[in-house]
């Protein structure tokens, strides 16, 4: 009889989560560039303007993400995996998925409420569905700033679980989320 678990993630998982991933490692490095340059600087704004367009993209992927997720049931991990190693996985994955759609809309509302529509690469801009307001570009800056960083930490903590699995557990908890 065939089980209803999967044992692997789907192709379309797998390709979700590495361009996130991707998507993810390339706004932050962009982010960290664009911050190397005074604001107001052509090179600024035009760091800013891809890290804006990068951060939409992610949330467009993201929200796929989510939907991909809440319709295909992943596979169990190993039963050999002790019950609140299991729950913490499970715990950083909905926290990922969370901050994947909270730090773009953080970015977003920012950008919104200091008056600067976002364009998408070079595309058109994105809807704007709120006016200037500086209490609100105050807070959503050190939000986003702040999630940023939660996202980075708890981003290399993933990896580090994925490379404790393969080297010293050497289970397939990696093994399922690579392309094939």
């Amino acid at each position: 009889m065939a089980s209803s678990t999967p044992t692997s993630y789907t192709k379309v998982a797998i390709a979700l989560h590495w361009l996130i991933a991707l998507l993810i490692f390339a706004n932050v490095a962009i982010g960290l560039y664009m911050e190397s340059f005074p604001k107001g600087t052509p090179e600024r704004d035009n760091a800013l303007f891809f890290h804006a367009s990068f951060g939409s993209l992610i949330f467009m992927v993201a929200v796929l993400r989510w939907a991909w997720r809440l319709t295909h049931r992943p596979p169990a991990l190993p039963a050999a995996i002790p019950s609140w190693q299991q729950t913490a996985s499970h715990v950083l994955h909905w926290t990922l998925y969370i901050l994947m759609l909270v730090v773009p809309l953080t970015g977003y509302v920012h950008r919104l409420a200091g008056a600067h529509p976002v364009n998408f690469f070079g595309l058109g801009d994105l809807p704007v569905f709120i006016g200037k307001n500086e209490p609100l570009r105050l807070l959503t800056d050190t939000l986003h700033e702040t999630l940023v960083w939660v996202l980075v930490i708890l981003i290399v903590g993933h990896i580090g679980a994925a490379l404790k699995h393969r080297f010293v557990d050497r289970d397939n908890v990696l093994q399922r989320m690579l392309p094939t």
